[in-house]
């Protein structure tokens, strides 16, 4: 066994989403997002399921941040509901007070809890009202959320001292109109690449919004780097890597980082985004930190009778419930190469963790030693990170509760803590979770 030992000022926290375990979902005002239709569509969502009522954290805050205290946890993640604040979504569209107001509620029983509070802008539950109008197909779509941002901006800048603009842009705009996979459930190239330009904008006009508005704290995003390791050491396979990470990560990356978009995937894969003219200065503008979310890391052969060139290749390593390999030293891999290319700034891992079939024993606990062997193994890497000095600042594990986990519905857990879907949403807190306390408190051992 070896002690993990962190930082004094290493910021422990949990992760989770609005639609992911709000719920409230017909209440206070709020409209339906993106994923309320989705799910909707017979074959897109297992069993057809929603997040209308989800963990029901709407109603159920105060348990929820009482148990992040007693775990031990300094900051929690969350994310805010655009359909909450701005029901109809677009420009001049009336502002919900009732949205408002929940938020106050929330973060200030974070704040009076010592948690710090860490929201996202946006987490997916686009406003149906825009996507109505093309969604992030739309460049109306990233000037209406620049106007969202600035309301939370003048509503809780006051209260929140670190901020993320977007989460996972590429499942937004890949997984959503490309493959298909996720809402709004479409699959056009061409509607992807504008998705891609109008995500990347729309986070540039918030982070200029935040400066403008004076904000105290700090702004950064959340993204998801992939980067895939080649199949061998062939030239080819490589290659493969190289045109995987340029389409999968840098079309988000270097704009942010360069100002411009890969040329691997304007050159050798002929496409074109809707650039005009100042965009790219927009999407440049400095942040203040960088959220790495790393579940797992894949594989790729050159493939010449793929449209990209590539394709995935078999794995050895054991996988989770979702059948994603476990690789914890991809993470280190990746820490390296997004240290490097953005330039020495903050990182963050903003989401960790690994989905279980998690049962109740019949001692009324719930034992999960493979998501603390997970755990641990990432969290080895992450103190070795640091020893490297790549300025890792802070983790949140994914997530803090079992929720509504997008299109497998209520069938995957990822949480420390267990939501008995069955009992009145009853929460038990996992064995990880006391695991995790432990190693921020300074005595986890593994």
């Amino acid at each position: 066994m070896e002690k993990l030992i962190f930082p004094a000022d290493f910021l422990w926290g949990a992760a989770t989403a609005s639609y992911q375990v709000e719920g409230a979902g017909h209440e206070d005002g709020r409209k339906p997002c993106i994923w309320d239709s989705f799910s909707k569509i017979p074959g897109k969502v297992y069993e057809m399921q929603d997040g209308l009522v989800a963990c029901d954290q709407y109603h159920r805050y105060p348990e929820d941040i009482a148990l992040m205290k007693s775990l031990g946890f300094k900051a929690y993640r969350f994310s805010i509901a655009w359909p909450r604040i701005i029901p109809d979504g677009d420009c001049d569209a009336v502002v919900n007070p009732l949205g408002l107001a929940y938020y106050h509620r929330l973060i200030d029983a974070l704040v009076e809890a010592g948690i710090e509070p860490l929201a996202t802008l946006y987490h997916w539950d686009l406003p149906q009202a825009l996507e109505d109008r093309g969604g992030w197909t739309n460049r109306d779509t990233a000037l209406a959320f620049e106007r969202f941002a600035r309301v939370c901006f003048s509503e809780y800048g006051n209260k929140v001292r670190r901020w993320a603009t977007l989460n996972e842009p590429y499942c937004s705009a890949m997984l959503g109109y490309q493959s298909g996979k996720h809402a709004p459930g479409h699959k056009n190239l061409d509607e992807t690449l504008r998705a891609i330009h109008h995500l990347n904008l729309a986070h540039g006009l918030a982070i200029q919004a935040f400066r403008e508005c004076g904000c105290r704290g700090e702004i950064g995003i959340v993204l998801n780097p992939y980067f895939p390791r080649p199949a061998t050491n062939s030239a080819e396979d490589i290659h493969a890597a190289e045109l995987a990470k340029a389409w999968r990560s840098d079309v988000f990356t270097r704009p942010l980082f360069r100002k411009e978009y890969p040329p691997l995937v304007t050159g050798e894969m002929g496409c074109s985004f809707p650039v005009e003219n100042g965009d790219m200065d927009i999407i440049g503008s400095p942040i203040d930190f960088y959220g790495i979310n790393y579940y797992f890391e894949q594989i790729v052969a050159f493939d010449e009778s793929k449209e990209r060139k590539y394709s995935y290749m078999p794995q050895w390593q054991e996988v989770t419930d979702m059948g994603w390999p476990i690789v914890p030293f991809g993470l280190e891999r990746m820490l390296r190469v997004m240290n490097e290319e953005a330039g020495g700034i903050p990182i963050f891992i903003t989401e960790n963790g690994i989905a279980c079939a998690d049962m109740v024993a019949e001692d009324g606990r719930i034992h999960d030693p493979d998501r603390i062997r997970y755990l641990a193994e990432h969290f080895k890497v992450c103190v070795e990170a640091i020893k490297e000095g790549i300025p890792l600042k802070g983790y949140f594990a994914w997530s803090l509760l079992d929720n509504y986990e997008w299109t497998h519905g209520y069938s995957k857990r990822f949480g420390i803590v267990y939501t008995d879907y069955e009992h009145g949403l009853k929460r038990i807190p996992k064995d990880s979770a006391y695991f995790i306390r432990d190693v921020m408190a300074g005595h986890g051992e593994y």
